[in-house]
């Protein structure tokens, strides 16, 4: 799972076999290690009906609602957004970037854009 933070916004993105396992455990964790602290970033299965987060113990949690996690698991779906606060919050699955990156891409959603790349190359 990768985290975005600019300015007030908070964008989750989502491999395909983080989505799988989310769907069936319905919690995701990561964490980041500094020196003396670990800030850890969760998505978290709940009942409620909108996207919303919680900053506590060095720990970012959204919490997804089961009926958008069982949208989200199960269809093409790309995302959810809650941008009602003054923080946006955003889930959403991870396309394989259209440039060249050095990062492992392989679990990545196929980019939708790619295949109109690919056109205007011919």
């Amino acid at each position: 799972m990768k985290i975005r933070i600019k300015g007030d916004s908070i964008r989750y993105r989502l491999t395909r076999t983080e989505v799988e396992r989310f769907a069936v455990e319905g919690l995701i964790r990561e964490e980041t290690h500094f020196d003396t602290r670990v800030l850890s970033y969760v998505l978290k299965l709940t009942g409620g009906e909108d996207l919303y987060t919680e900053f506590k113990d060095d720990t970012i949690t959204v919490y997804m609602p089961r009926t958008m996690a069982d949208e989200w698991t199960a269809t093409e779906r790309v995302g959810f957004a809650n941008e009602e606060n003054r923080l946006a919050i955003y889930v959403e699955k991870d396309f394989q970037c259209l440039d060249n990156v050095a990062e492992d891409q392989s679990d990545n959603y196929p980019n939708p854009l790619a295949v109109h790349r690919h056109e205007d190359e011919d």
